[in-house]
């Protein structure tokens, strides 16, 4: 783990710095994390397994159906590679750097209905895997690369499928000890090809917390005491999922792409040392549901109606360190006891 390989490195003999470009660079994590329960830096500080679930009251899909989703699944952060290097920086001068590498991955069950009925039948699967790289470098500074892939299918197109990926580069800043900013851009396939530009922003404020990641979420955390804390959040949110439509002549491929603005509040403890149990309500606004034929053509499009949700997650960190935990909150990106 690359936060027991740092604890043997007195702080006081390295540049503090190298250490906040280090740390911080886990923001871009959230670019694949889009669909956790809500947001903040120190979260993704140790790595984790998160059991999530949501779900959402059906509401008016054309003035005469119903359209509601449940999701449920789990998204862990797994460590692969963690160690301090002595090279030579781009200007081949001899510098010192440390690169992170943590691997992403993530399963999810998601089943939309129609007027009470579960369509498609069995729902669909998300599978995808992601890999991060995180350097920081006393002469480089702090880069961050990353991509991953994954698949959104039925049981009936799992054998086809129409996969999705992404990629990206990120460069952060250091504004003052718990002010960060981050910037960079993203391409991503999913039927297009599209480019994202990303912009970033952690800033502490006494008790409170502020954590942005456009334009993808936005995050709001007030701690009220060591082992409890609420967010206010509000994010873009959604999936793009295969299925199969069979007739007598011939079976046809679709895709249904669902997209919407979830906005609520959540309570989050933290329990037994492990584990942080939150739950979360709110309304998703703003939906959007159309259908795709292999062509890519738009066959069908509504506006579902504003609806509310609630959700719940249970995380286990896997890994602690008392060394980890006090440099966080020295550098502003955590505070004492739990910040989720």
């Amino acid at each position: 783990m690359f936060y027991t390989l740092f604890a043997k490195f007195h702080p006081q003999n390295f540049s503090m710095n190298y250490f906040r470009y280090l740390l911080a660079c886990l923001f871009l994590t959230l670019v694949s994390s889009a669909q956790a329960q809500h947001f903040a830096l120190s979260r993704l500080f140790y790595p984790n397994v998160t059991l999530k679930a949501d779900y959402s009251v059906p509401s008016s899909l054309n003035g005469t159906q119903d359209y509601g989703v449940t999701r449920s699944g789990f998204y862990g952060i797994i460590p692969i590679q963690s160690e301090v290097q002595l090279g030579y920086s781009l200007k081949k001068k001899l510098d010192l750097r440390a690169v992170h590498t943590v691997m992403l991955a993530q399963f999810t069950q998601i089943q939309p209905t129609v007027d009470g009925k579960s369509s498609p039948d069995n729902g669909y699967k998300t599978l995808s895997v992601g890999i991060i790289r995180m350097q920081a470098s006393i002469k480089d500074r702090l880069w961050v690369y990353g991509g991953g892939l994954g698949m959104t299918e039925t049981n009936e197109t799992f054998f086809t499928p129409q996969p999705f990926f992404w990629g990206g580069a990120a460069r952060m800043h250091i504004l003052g000890l718990r002010t960060q900013i981050i910037y960079g851009s993203i391409i991503a396939y999913n039927q297009k090809l599209r480019f994202v530009p990303v912009f970033g922003i952690n800033k502490g404020l006494g008790q409170w917390r502020l954590s942005a990641l456009l334009p993808f979420m936005a995050n709001a955390n007030y701690k009220v005491t060591k082992w409890f804390n609420v967010d206010m959040m509000g994010g873009l949110n959604g999936y793009s999922g295969g299925f199969q439509i069979q007739t007598p002549e011939e079976k046809m491929l679709r895709r249904e792409n669902y997209r919407h603005i979830k906005v609520g509040v959540s309570a989050n403890a933290h329990l037994f040392s492990v584990l942080n149990v939150s739950l979360e309500a709110g309304v998703t606004t703003f939906r959007q549901l159309r259908t795709f034929n292999s062509a890519h053509e738009n066959l069908t499009s509504y506006t579902p109606a504003t609806t509310p949700y609630i959700g719940a997650s249970v995380r286990y960190i896997t890994s602690r360190s008392g060394f980890s935990s006090r440099f966080t909150r020295k550098l502003g990106l955590g505070q004492t006891g739990v910040n989720w």
